[in-house]
């Protein structure tokens, strides 16, 4: 089970019913109506690359970047196994430096809530600005801080098997209020149904929720304008049960 030493490995297994062409399409739709002509898109935090796929097939032109190096190459087999020609990389959002220009830069599935800083914060953003010409449209999504503090984090199991594994895993929230961080503590247990034998992994994942004044502020400092924020699962206005949020920037 050395497959399993790194995240990378078993995090499509845990999010296999993440239904990644339906986020693709909210991307599609909100790029089409606070932009203008959008088709290169670059994906900062990519990942496995599986929302770059989707919106490969809508007919963007994607490139991806990942800090995670097994991550990218698991972007790159699946970009391979679909006969699709994306740019995946391996790069650090905070310090990467574009070769050239997009339509659009795109950060998907709290990517942001992973900067707890706010020079990391700041620094993504700067880097996502260096990316897009005055007019580009820069969306990602974060834990929206009113519904946090609504509904706080719980301990939470999430089971789930292949033919080989079984995996368990559990998370257990740990909250900072004078950082707006949660630690959600996570332990994997990987058991192998054939031998029983189980491997048991270990790892905290720093999220930092948002309020807009804050990210309306830090956006502008780093060359954007604040065009709306809106609740990921229904594309409304957001309230406090809206736990994760859509913000989306132009480029000044």
């Amino acid at each position: 089970m050395e497959v399993f030493k790194d995240y990378a490995y078993y995090y499509n297994a845990f999010y296999q019913d993440k239904d990644y062409q339906a986020e693709a399409v909210q991307v599609d739709s909100l790029l089409k109506k606070y932009g203008t002509n959008i088709q290169s898109v670059i994906n900062y935090g990519c990942g496995t690359g599986r929302h770059d796929l989707a919106l490969c097939r809508l007919g963007y032109q994607c490139t991806g970047i990942d800090m995670s190096p097994l991550m990218i190459e698991i972007a790159r087999e699946n970009a391979k196994n679909e006969a699709v020609t994306i740019d995946f990389s391996v790069a650090d959002i905070r310090t990467y430096e574009p070769q050239g220009k997009y339509d659009a830069v795109i950060s998907l599935f709290h990517v942001m809530s992973y900067q707890n800083s706010n020079q990391d914060i700041t620094d993504a953003f700067r880097a996502a600005r260096q990316a897009l010409d005055q007019g580009g449209i820069f969306l990602f999504d974060v834990w929206y801080g009113p519904g946090v503090l609504s509904d706080k984090p719980a301990v939470r199991v999430k089971e789930i098997e292949d033919e080989q594994n079984k995996l368990v895993r559990i998370a257990r929230p740990i909250m900072h209020d004078r950082e707006n961080v949660v630690d959600v503590c996570y332990e994997v247990y990987v058991i192998e149904k054939k031998t029983g034998n189980t491997k048991t992994i270990h790892e905290v994942h720093n999220m930092r929720y948002f309020f807009r004044p804050e990210l309306e502020f830090l956006l502008k400092e780093a060359g954007f304008e604040l065009l709306d924020n809106i609740d990921c699962q229904t594309l409304s206005e957001t309230g406090y049960d809206s736990w994760t949020s859509y913000f989306i920037a132009r480029a000044v």
